[in-house]
């Protein structure tokens, strides 16, 4: 289907709520957008993690771990560290 959107003064367009519930879209999920030919299309990033998966060796440490979880512990781990730095200074 077809459905029109308006472009706000900040660049943003709000997604027609029928392609968000069809989408099964979330609030806050990151997604890929991509232009071509005067398209522009948009695919949640989980779809490029599925089709990567395979490809890229995972440590150990990760395995069988969700990616969401993987990513929350990099941060903590990455503001950890800069914490500490930035105290022991």
């Amino acid at each position: 289907m077809t459905y029109l959107a308006t472009i706000t003064d900040k660049r943003q367009v709000t997604i027609p709520v029928d392609v968000y519930r069809a989408m099964e879209m979330k609030k806050g999920q990151k997604v890929i957008v991509q232009v071509g030919d005067r398209i522009i299309s948009m695919r949640p990033v989980e779809d490029l993690v599925n089709k990567l998966a395979g490809s890229v060796k995972i440590p150990v440490k990760y395995k069988n771990m969700d990616v969401d979880k993987i990513v929350a512990k990099a941060k903590r781990v990455y503001f950890d560290k800069k914490l500490m730095k930035e105290f022991l200074v």
